[in-house]
């Protein structure tokens, strides 16, 4: 079912938001060469406890996970891009790394998502971060009163394919709310025109992820993490984003910390 919030639900939704931001902010601030995966899971719990807030990983078990997930952040590094699994690993230089991260404020969730190169970058990776942000920039400006869900994933979809990029459409953008995942689901691809229409109220996290050089994906013996059947390199960009009569509101913007 579509819930659409009211303004002051709204309002009461920015919290969760601006601590993911800062959350994220902080985590890419302090991972490095070197950076244990576990490390970073400790530190978003330790972050999340401070603040009393509540994981939307932890105990999630949706029917494509093994088990529950168990950690708090996902932690995705090269050809993994989706649902990564913190474990015993540390960072080398010129790892992408793509962290993403969802809670609950005041029983209010927000969920958000950023890619970064630790160390030396690769160029075609860089290139790749960005047009994963691009294209999150584009289906942000799509997400207006009067438009539709397919106008918002043909947004992404042409970012994507100008660059060369594939598009696998099964893991894709979704309502937010009480819950981490709701309806509708807003896939990375789409045609113009369709879908359900776009609603003030509607709050939904959107997250374009793509992969170098494929769009199939394999899942780790770990029963989560999600990687490219080749071993090419993905990222993923993601906001929490309110629809309101007045345009789009970036509920995990990370601006204001100085940061994209």
């Amino acid at each position: 079912m579509i819930e659409l919030r009211t303004p002051a639900e709204i309002e009461a939704m920015r919290p969760a938001g601006r601590f993911v931001a800062e959350t994220l902010a902080t985590l890419r601030d302090e991972t490095k060469v070197g950076t244990n995966l576990l490390d970073i899971d400790r530190r978003a719990h330790d972050m999340i406890r401070r603040a009393g807030a509540t994981s939307c990983y932890i105990d999630y078990h949706p029917s494509f996970g093994a088990s529950p997930f168990g950690k708090v952040i996902c932690t995705s590094i090269n050809d993994a891009v989706l649902h990564g699994l913190p474990h015993d690993y540390n960072l080398r230089d010129g790892d992408l790394v793509t962290l993403d991260f969802a809670v609950a404020v005041d029983g209010w969730v927000a969920d958000s998502a950023i890619s970064f190169v630790v160390g030396t970058p690769r160029d075609e990776d860089l290139a790749l971060i960005q047009t994963t942000r691009l294209a999150l920039d584009a289906a942000i400006a799509a997400s207006v009163v009067g438009n539709r869900i397919g106008d918002v994933s043909y947004a992404v979809s042409q970012i994507a394919h100008a660059d060369g990029y594939s598009i696998n459409t099964d893991f894709g953008g979704h309502g937010v709310g009480r819950e981490m995942h709701g309806d509708p689901h807003v896939p990375n691809d789409g045609k113009p025109g369709r879908g359900y229409p776009l609603r003030a109220g509607l709050v939904v996290a959107l997250e374009p992820w793509f992969l170098q050089t494929t769009d199939k994906l394999v899942t780790d013996p770990d029963g989560w993490t999600l990687r490219s059947v080749d071993g090419s390199r993905g990222a993923h960009s993601e906001h929490t984003i309110a629809i309101t009569d007045d345009g789009p509101i970036i509920l995990t913007d990370r601006s204001f910390l100085g940061v994209d």
